[in-house]
This record gives C-alpha cells, structure tokens and sequence, in this order.
C-alpha cells in the first residue's frame, strides 16, 4: 500500500533522513522505533506532502506523492494524526471533526461524524464542549476521530501515547488495534518501544536518520539490540 524507496530529506543543510526505504502492506500495523531526534515524525510528514525528499520516491496505491501538496494525499486516503495532536483548541469537538471532514462530500459527514461517536462515545457526551478544555486522552481519541472523518485506507499515527497516563496509554492502543481490526492500515510512530512492538506486524528501528534494523514485531522485541536500547533490558 505504501512504499518509502531511498529517500533524502533535508532540513536546509541539515541532513535529516538518510536513504530510508521501507514498506507498509494493506492490513498492517508497522511501527517506527527510535529515539528523539531520530527522523520518525520527518519520515511522515515526507509520506504526507509537508516535506519534500530530495531524492527517492513514496509510492501510496501505485501512485507517486513526491510534491503532492498534503490535502490531495488526504483526499487519496492517507491521513495523518500528527504529534501533540494539533486539534483545533478554539472549536467544539464536533467542529474538529466537521473540518476532518473536508475531502468528503456536505451530505457524507452526519454519518461520518456518528461512526466516530459510535467508536468514541466519550466525544459523543463532549460534542458541544471546546476541543482546548478535553484531557489529553481525549484530545488524543479527537485527533483519531478527525482522521477517520476522511475515510482514510492508511492512517499515520505520531507518539500518540505521548503525555498521557499509562491506563490512557493501554486504551489508545486498544483503539489502534480496534482500528486496523476495523480495516484501517497503520504506520505507527511511537518512543514507547514495548507497546509498539506488542502489537505491530512488523517494524523498523531508525538511528540518526537511517534505518537500521528491521523484522517482526516479536523478533524486534527479542532482539538484545533494541532490548538495550529501547526496552530498558
């Protein structure tokens, strides 16, 4: 569904990615390990359109992004919960999702909006409330809700355990498995290695820009290299 092939992506003189490629299958969860400052959230603005590779192609459904501006590669069906969820803080919690919304056609969104409520009844019960006075867990369950309003076939999610509590942790990746269970591929950026890897198909570790190891997700987890690295082992 989705192929990274030797991409190059520069911040000015600042070389951020270093000839990654990897792949994503339709149905899969893969994830994205590595450090702060290792590229994770630069490789997905790069799939969605906000970044350029300077040389190397991303390939989504056959079709080549490189310089497809962000809201054609939404309209494709790829969309993008980005880090610190970026919700819309002034507007309702049904407003954020009215703008998710905005591939679709007027007369789609009412039934777009009540399957998001129907897997998010905690949005349902704060439809009216404005999106900047939400919990953390529930601007992150907003940020989800306003990816889904774009039907998308790929969705790309940023550190979306960041912040929150460790109960709200296990039940936003409930969330991610319901999802992909659900139909929804996934490409998962996430700093919490062990619960990436628990329920990811597949991953790829990334060091200072490049992508340094890959496998299944047990065989990353059993590995002493991301062990010692990531998994506090």
């Amino acid at each position: 569904m989705l192929k990274v092939d030797n991409i190059d992506v520069y911040y000015g003189a600042i070389h951020a990615i270093r000839n990654v490629s990897f792949e994503v299958s339709e149905g899969e969860i893969v994830t994205l390990i590595g450090a702060n400052g290792a590229g994770k959230s630069t490789i997905l603005k790069t799939v969605s359109g906000i970044l350029t590779p300077k040389t190397g192609t991303v390939t989504f459904m056959d079709k080549k992004l490189n310089g497809t501006p962000s809201y054609m590669v939404t309209r494709m069906g790829l969309s993008h919960v980005p880090e610190g969820r970026r919700i819309f803080q002034q507007l309702s919690v049904e407003e954020n999702l009215e703008m998710g919304g905005f591939t679709r056609n007027k007369d789609e969104i009412p039934a777009l909006i009540e399957h998001v409520y129907d897997k998010f009844p905690r949005l349902r019960e704060r439809h009216t409330q404005i999106a900047g006075t939400l919990s953390g867990g529930e601007q992150q369950m907003l940020a989800i809700g306003r990816a889904l309003m774009s039907k998308p076939h790929l969705m790309m999610l940023d550190e979306p355990s960041m912040g929150l509590a460790p109960i709200l942790v296990e039940q936003i990746f409930e969330i991610i498995k319901e999802l992909n269970e659900s139909g929804v591929t996934i490409l998962l950026v996430e700093q919490n290695a062990n619960m990436a890897l628990k329920i990811a198909d597949r991953g790829y570790v990334l060091e200072s820009g490049k992508i340094v190891l890959s496998g299944t997700g047990e065989e990353l987890m059993a590995s002493d290299a991301v062990k010692k690295a990531y998994l506090g082992g």
